[in-house]
C-alpha cells in the first residue's frame, strides 16, 4: 500500500509542476518499470495512433521475466498529455529456489527453480511532460499464473520513460 501511495504521489507531482502545453505525440519510448513483483527494462511502441505494443524485461529475486502488452490509449479529462491506457498480454519466465515475499505481506517457499508462464492485465494512466522527452506512467497489472498456479494476483507499476 506504501508504494502505491508513494507511486500516485510522484504522478500527481508531475501533473502539478508541469506547464499546460499541447502534447507532442511520440513514436516510441524506453525507460525503466518499477512493479509490485519485478523492476525492469520497458519498451513501448506506438504502430498506429492510440494503439501500443509494450515489452518488459524484470527481474525479481533469482528470476526473470518478460512481459508483452497489447495497449489501446486514449485522452484522460480532457488533458492531451494524459493517457487512459488499458489492454491485455501474457508473460513468460523463470526464478529460482528460495523464498519470496508475496504481495500481501506473506512468505512462500520454493525448493526449486519453476517456470513463470501466464496471461497479464494493464490498466493506468501515463502523463507526457510539456516540453520534455519524458513521459511517467501509472498503472494496475492483474495477472493469472497458469504454471505454477493457478492464481490471480494484482501489482501496481511506476513507469519512466524517454520518449521519441
Amino acid at each position: 500500500m506504501k508504494k502505491l501511495i508513494f507511486c500516485s504521489s510522484i504522478l500527481i507531482t508531475f501533473l502539478l509542476i508541469s506547464r499546460q502545453s499541447m502534447a507532442q505525440d511520440y513514436k516510441t519510448a524506453v525507460g525503466l518499470k518499477f512493479g509490485g513483483y519485478e523492476n525492469g527494462l520497458s519498451v513501448k511502441y506506438f504502430p498506429v495512433n492510440g494503439i501500443s505494443l509494450e515489452g518488459i524485461l524484470g527481474f525479481r529475486n533469482n528470476g526473470v521475466v518478460i512481459t508483452g502488452l497489447y495497449e489501446i490509449n486514449q485522452e484522460a479529462f480532457g488533458v492531451p498529455e494524459l493517457k487512459f491506457y488499458y489492454g491485455a498480454g501474457a508473460h513468460i519466465g523463470a526464478e529460482g529456489s528460495g523464498t519470496y515475499q508475496t504481495f500481501d505481506g506473506g512468505n512462500q517457499t520454493y525448493a526449486a527453480s519453476r517456470i513463470l508462464l501466464g496471461v497479464d492485465g494493464v490498466i493506468g494512466l501515463e502523463y507526457r511532460i510539456p516540453n520534455a522527452p519524458i513521459a511517467v506512467s501509472l498503472d494496475l497489472n492483474p495477472r493469472l499464473e497458469l504454471a505454477t498456479g493457478p492464481f490471480v494476483d494484482i501489482a501496481p507499476g511506476l513507469g519512466i520513460k524517454y520518449t521519441f
